[in-house]
């Protein structure tokens, strides 16, 4: 059997002392430049790799974050949860995921137990149910722990895009372009983000003196914002949508072809999140977007803060973004 290559071998190889090659392998700052280059060729040469067991128990620390997630099928999720292990990884963090099948308050707490007892340094909480915070109020306090889309308190930090902002933007777009019958699309409402578009979409209506009556509920999926497309498309009560994710809004932009509705020219359409796809929708879609990376780097800005002991604030917030395509202009 092939022997695992060991430090020592990367030292004998180079010429140098071990501690050296610990040195740049935790990219300590006091080795030269060219003793770093040779150390690191020869890490590429013998295909060393470091001993995470070995050096958690020398520092007690195990370097993982564990990310307890849910509705990883959906876009919002899983983006978010791509932009935390990004964020984790360029700080030096490895991610353990928790993936749940239920979302309820016993299977929260099973999952973040079960963490602590892996010994994860601190927990990300990405479960967008209005479920998760009463859960996380239950948690035994041990590490720091940071919840993706809701307000922090004194125990758990909190991270979101300002969701009701984002829905605003969006309907204030529509109401400057003219447009006074603006229905929306909205996402399951036992989810927190969904509800907070749902509002965001009630208050800019109430600002500007408009009914708030045309509201209808999807579960996020092209099919769901096709079946709501053909309600709309039937009624003709609105001229414009404010559709709570990209997914629901494709759907609908295919209902209202199919019943020969154009789009922008007969109803103009807003999507939700700025999918890589937005863009090439037909017509290109008009979005709120929200800033996964960003999203991500502000969890583990965070949880550094946390795990080193500095003070900062308990809520970060990151704002959305109108991007302007092709579906939205003027009622006819």
């Amino acid at each position: 059997m092939v022997r695992r290559p060991r430090l020592e071998d990367v030292a004998e190889l180079v010429g140098v002392s071990h501690q050296t090659v610990s040195r740049v392998v935790n990219c300590h700052p006091n080795v030269s430049m060219g003793t770093r280059e040779k150390v690191e060729a020869a890490i590429a040469q013998l295909g060393y790799r470091r001993n995470s067991a070995a050096r958690s128990l020398v520092t007690r620390r195990s370097q993982t974050i564990g990310v307890l997630a849910s509705e990883l099928s959906q876009y919002g999720p899983a983006n978010t949860l791509l932009g935390v292990e990004r964020a984790a990884r360029d700080a030096g963090y490895f991610v353990s995921v928790a993936a749940l099948r239920e979302v309820n308050r016993d299977a929260i707490l099973a999952a973040a137990r079960h963490f602590l007892d892996q010994s994860v340094e601190g927990i990300v909480v990405i479960v967008p149910h209005l479920e998760m915070p009463a859960a996380l109020a239950e948690l035994p306090i041990g590490v720091p722990v940071v919840a993706v889309g809701t307000t922090g308190n004194e125990t758990v930090g909190g991270v979101k895009v300002d969701q009701r902002r984002g829905a605003e933007l969006a309907v204030r777009h529509l109401i400057g372009q003219g447009h006074v019958r603006i229905g929306h699309v909205a996402g399951p409402q036992d989810w927190i983000d969904a509800v907070a578009r749902a509002d965001g979409w009630r208050c800019a209506l109430d600002a500007a003196g408009l009914d708030a009556d045309l509201l209808i509920e999807g579960d996020w999926s092209a099919g769901s914002g096709y079946d709501i497309g053909r309600k709309v498309a039937a009624s003709r009560r609105a001229t414009a949508l404010f559709v709570g994710n990209d997914q629901m809004a494709l759907g609908v932009l295919r209902a209202l072809n199919e019943a020969g509705i154009k789009v922008p020219e007969d109803v103009s359409v807003v999507g939700f999140d700025d999918q890589p796809e937005a863009g090439y929708f037909s017509p290109p879609l008009t979005v709120v977007r929200q800033d996964f990376e960003e999203l991500g780097r502000r969890c583990m800005d965070m949880m550094l803060r946390a795990l080193d002991g500095t003070e900062g604030p308990r809520t970060l917030v990151v704002e959305p973004e109108l991007v302007l395509r092709s579906s939205t202009a003027p009622p006819a």
